[in-house]
């Protein structure tokens, strides 16, 4: 698919002054979202944005992201009204398409059944270790592997079939608005044999040898009140994301609270309780500092009872810690002060590697919303877009 018509845009709210400086090589948010794809290009001061879009009008776009090993590569999940699930490969900086030749699919059994992969849902590339190698998690829960760049997928480990985890998914297949799913695949950038992933539900697992074997990394994770913690089927990690600075130290966004984990403990600690209380700890998104990692932060949803998925009150913001959740810092200026009733998925928040960080966000409202001072002040960069999935930053080569 061609890359169509492109435009330079000053942010749609201004942000006033900034003390941010370049960023070296120049910031491109990679926005997937219910109805196609955008590429906004900054410029070096990340004041101004070039829009490149849409890519793959129509189509469900659930994660596009850049290869950080080449700077070039674009992978896209995608669902189409007529190819299905899928996903589509850009060498050349997102100017044209293909498609994968083997997308993620589990392995029929030997009479034809089997699980049908609804969507790939989660894409992630391997360490310059494995210059060829992604991960992918699909909806329902899968786990898929590429050895070629996104060529062609295969399943990976023996999550898919296992009797043991078939059981974990097999009571929350209606339990998630959107279909469950495997996310949050990680891969230590000190060992690739090294793996995290989550399960909505199914909960939280490790491997230490490649995908030979996994085990549950659920101890001191809260659970809907009248459930047992000990069985991952009632885990809903919503996102994880781990310090690049410090990978021995991981941060959680979950149904039931933000956590951090500190290697080798296996124990999660509850650091959404110095939350606000009229706010709380209920979200779907994480995003930590590239390089400090006592900083992290989260944009809260409404999560009474009935979950309205909306912002609180109608008043967004973004809430950072600098100390690993001891406390947090409501950050919301720029952003709107009422009737905002929005939210952002778990994809949908990234920080670039800018000195200082830029964060982003997609709402569910099609908006794009950017802070080049770690949250300080925020401003409008898009709006009209469908309703945001996923927000990626990258540094195009």
């Amino acid at each position: 698919m061609a890359r169509t018509a492109q435009r330079t845009v000053k942010p749609a709210a201004r942000a006033g002054k900034s003390t941010a400086k370049k960023v070296g090589r120049r910031v491109v948010l990679l926005v997937a979202t219910r109805k196609g794809a955008w590429l906004l290009h900054g410029d070096g001061a990340r004041r101004a944005w070039r829009i490149d879009g849409p890519h793959f009008l129509g189509h469900v776009i659930h994660h596009l992201v850049l290869d950080p090993r080449d700077g070039r590569t674009l992978l896209a999940a995608a669902r189409t009204g007529h190819l299905g699930p899928t996903v589509f490969r850009s060498t050349d900086r997102g100017r044209s398409w293909k498609e994968a030749a083997r997308p993620p699919a589990f392995a029929k059994r030997a009479d034809g059944s089997g699980r049908a992969v609804d969507h790939t849902f989660w894409l992630t590339p391997s360490t310059a270790a494995e210059p060829n190698v992604w991960y992918a998690g699909t909806s329902p829960q899968g786990l898929f592997r590429s050895a070629d760049g996104g060529v062609t997928w295969s399943p990976f480990s023996h999550v898919n079939d296992d009797p043991q985890y078939l059981k974990w998914f097999g009571t929350v297949q209606d339990g998630t608005p959107d279909g469950p799913k495997l996310h949050s695949i990680i891969v230590d950038p000190r060992d690739p044999k090294h793996l995290y992933f989550g399960m909505s539900g199914g909960g939280v697992h490790e491997s230490t040898d490649g995908g030979t074997t996994f085990r549950t990394l659920i101890d001191g994770l809260d659970v809907v009140e009248g459930f047992p913690r000990d069985d991952p089927t009632v885990h809903d990690p919503h996102c994880i994301r781990i310090c690049p600075s410090h990978p021995d130290r991981l941060y959680q966004q979950n149904h039931c609270g933000i956590y951090r984990i500190d290697r080798p403990s296996n124990t999660w600690v509850r650091i959404g309780s110095r939350m606000p209380k009229r706010v709380g700890d209920i979200g779907f998104n994480m995003v930590v500092h590239p390089r400090d990692a006592d900083t992290a932060w989260v944009l809260p949803m409404d999560g009474r009872s009935v979950w309205p998925r909306t912002s609180p009150d109608g008043k967004p913001a973004v809430y950072g810690t600098r100390n690993g959740g001891r406390s947090w810092q409501r950050l919301d200026a720029g952003l709107p002060r009422e009737q905002a009733w929005w939210t952002v998925k778990r994809q949908a928040m990234c920080a670039d590697g800018g000195e200082p960080v830029g964060l982003y966000f997609g709402t569910t409202g099609g908006e794009l919303w950017a802070s080049r001072d770690e949250g300080g002040r925020w401003s409008c960069i898009a709006r009209g877009l469908p309703e945001i999935y996923a927000v990626e930053a990258g540094e195009l080569r």
